[in-house]
């Protein structure tokens, strides 16, 4: 058992690695693993949830994910990311969104109700993304399974010995499934400023996020959205959008507004 405990430790140290934002993580889960995690807790979800049938809501979505994901390859061209992302709209009221390793969205359409614009609708997928394009998934389950993820490299454990509580609470979905565990504030802030950079790379209104939050914190009255639950929102984090949207319209001043008609965008528009 030393020798595998020596091991583990070597993987520990050859598993640091920095996120596209230049911070310091650990992620010791294979790539490949990592991706066929969520091809698989997409298939259940999609087993579990049935996708809108509106075609005009899934024409929305579709465009505004398209564009966040070009973008976010151009911003972070030395970043990982899918070749080919699937983007599934779930006829659920609730207003949640999620992404998962692999290259899977998923968009409630009851999210629709508060993002109200294309803007506001890219600033949730920005952020998701951004999860993904930070590892976040791999850095929470390495630091849940500990030794375990080390061993994984060597095939001293195998997949079936995971747990899939524990994959469902690392991979950003374990709170919508009846557990409770959220991303960290680090990973938050993190996806947060990821993801207005990303937006506004896309030439989205990046000011939208934070009328984006607004909407959110007002949805549920005294009892917050699921999505807010999972990713929770505090003044801390619209002030540092806030600070960080002069930089983030510099991103976007070279960049064409897509055409996407989420309800009525001002900037979409022209206006």
């Amino acid at each position: 058992m030393r020798w595998v405990l020596g091991v583990a430790m070597v993987l520990l140290l050859a598993g640091c690695e920095e996120t596209p934002t230049g911070r310091s993580q650990l992620a010791l889960v294979p790539d490949g693993l990592m991706a066929e995690l969520g091809e698989r807790t997409f298939a259940q979800l999609r087993e579990r949830e049935p996708p809108a049938r509106d075609p005009a809501l899934n024409r929305q979505v579709q465009c505004v994910a398209r564009a966040v994901v070009e973008a976010a390859r151009r911003h972070y061209p030395e970043t990982a990311m899918p070749e080919a992302w699937e983007v599934v709209v779930f006829d659920d009221p609730s207003p949640n969104a999620f992404a998962l390793p692999g290259g899977r969205i998923g968009v409630h359409a009851g999210l629709l109700r508060v993002a109200q614009t294309p803007s506001q609708l890219a600033a949730v997928i920005g952020h998701e993304v951004a999860h993904v394009l930070a590892d976040h998934g791999n850095e929470r389950l390495t630091q849940q399974l500990g030794i375990k993820a080390a061993l994984l490299l060597v095939g001293l454990l195998g997949e079936g010995e995971l747990a899939q509580e524990p994959l469902m609470r690392a991979l950003g979905i374990g709170a919508r499934l009846g557990l409770t565990l959220p991303f960290s504030r680090t990973h938050e802030e993190e996806a947060d400023l990821m993801g207005l950079e990303i937006m506004a790379e896309a030439g989205f209104d990046p000011a939208q996020s934070v009328a984006l939050w607004r909407n959110m914190a007002a949805a549920g009255g005294d009892q917050p959205p699921e999505f807010l639950s999972t990713h929770p929102a505090h003044g801390s984090r619209i002030e540092a959008l806030q600070a960080h949207l002069d930089q983030a319209r510099r991103l976007g001043r070279q960049a064409a507004p897509p055409a996407c008609r989420v309800g009525r965008d001002k900037r979409a528009a022209g206006g």
